[in-house]
């Protein structure tokens, strides 16, 4: 008898088509180059690619040629399709695009989306059988681009997660705060109040520095050393700022962690991490200062690729994530963001090989 297949990780989540300009400006392109991306979709894309972990997706696209075309994207990555949910794209439903500009020097990125009345941004509660979608899942990953869509993918964010909790899934949540999709929503104060009720229910909650409002920051964040500090004080405070009781086995609450970067210019990043949870405190990842970069976009979900490795293999040991196991985690999301800057798309193309040599101290000198 064949050996079950190892449990799937799940991304609830908009899967975008991303037009590239390559060196160029939107506005003057005559063409471009496109790459599907979405910030939920990108992490389980490299957990596939990179960590060798099977995974699939949890979105909508019209029954249209642009649809078709995104989802072959996905199906491309080595990332399940089957829990696609299919919309009549004669009811005016459509796939989202995003245009991206990677920038140059003193010249930013530049991210331009258009994506109103797309499918994902219909799916409601009651859309899906959550039962059946989460049948052999080990992981559930979502976030606050997928619940900034709309109000109904807010609520259904919150469904999934309550589902996976429910039948013992482990759960993610990725800040990942999008000023556009909140401008007619409330802006940023609404923002934080969703992201802290869905956050208060996972395992993880990745981009957690951005639950600290602006104006209570009272730390010099130059360092990720002084990241994981913030952390800490926004873990000792968890309950009480997301109205959720701890429901970790051992009540201890979720797992904490943010990226660092200091952007020297568009094509010099220094880049690090850090995490906080109550049994590990606060741990550390390596910085790599000067990373040159190509483009930016998807750095963070590949670093979410990597903590999420570590939580699911000391998960899948029985064991909890000790601080030396969140160390490495940490190294392997740093290394595989890095090398990401170093590729266009939103995705990661870097092998499992080249995040371990790099997490090692590796170089950029020539193999042959």
């Amino acid at each position: 008898m064949a050996a079950p297949a190892p449990a799937q990780v799940l991304a609830l989540g908009e899967v975008m088509l991303r037009l590239d300009p390559g060196e160029g400006r939107i506005a003057t392109a005559r063409s471009f180059t496109v790459w599907e991306g979405g910030g939920e979709y990108n992490a389980v894309r490299a957990l596939r690619t990179t960590f060798g972990r099977r995974a699939g997706v949890v979105t909508a696209f019209p029954d249209d040629p642009v649809g078709l075309l995104a989802a072959g994207l996905v199906r491309a990555g080595g990332v399940d399709v089957s829990r696609v949910v299919w919309v009549d794209a004669a009811a005016g439903a459509r796939t989202g695009l995003n245009f991206v500009e990677r920038g140059f020097g003193v010249r930013g990125a530049l991210g331009v989306s258009d994506r109103a009345g797309s499918a994902a941004s219909r799916l409601a509660p009651g859309d899906l059988d959550w039962d059946a979608v989460l049948d052999g899942v080990a992981h559930l990953h979502t976030g606050g681009v997928f619940a900034g869509l709309s109000a109904t993918t807010t609520q259904l964010a919150e469904e999934g997660l309550r589902a996976a909790r429910r039948l013992g899934v482990g759960t993610s949540y990725d800040v990942n705060h999008r000023p556009s999709l909140w401008r007619h929503r409330g802006g940023a104060a609404a923002a934080r109040t969703v992201d802290l009720r869905l956050a208060g229910l996972a395992d993880v909650v990745l981009g957690a520095l951005q639950l600290v409002p602006a104006d209570q920051a009272q730390v010099e964040l130059g360092t990720p050393e002084a990241v994981g500090e913030v952390l800490a004080e926004l873990g000792r405070n968890w309950a009480a700022l997301t109205g959720v009781d701890q429901h970790d086995d051992d009540g201890a609450g979720p797992l904490l962690v943010s990226s660092w970067r200091r952007v020297v210019s568009a094509g010099v990043n220094d880049w690090g991490a850090a995490a906080w949870s109550a049994a590990t405190g606060v741990v550390v990842g390596p910085r790599l200062d000067g990373v040159g970069v190509l483009d930016r976009i998807g750095s963070g979900d590949a670093l979410t690729a990597g903590v999420l490795d570590g939580v699911l293999s000391a998960r899948s040991a029985g064991e909890p994530l000790t601080a030396a196991a969140l160390e490495r985690a940490l190294a392997l999301g740093v290394a595989a963001g890095a090398i990401t800057m170093t590729t266009p798309g939103d995705t990661c193309a870097a092998t499992l090989a080249e995040v371990r040599a790099l997490a090692a101290g590796g170089t950029a000198h020539v193999q042959r």
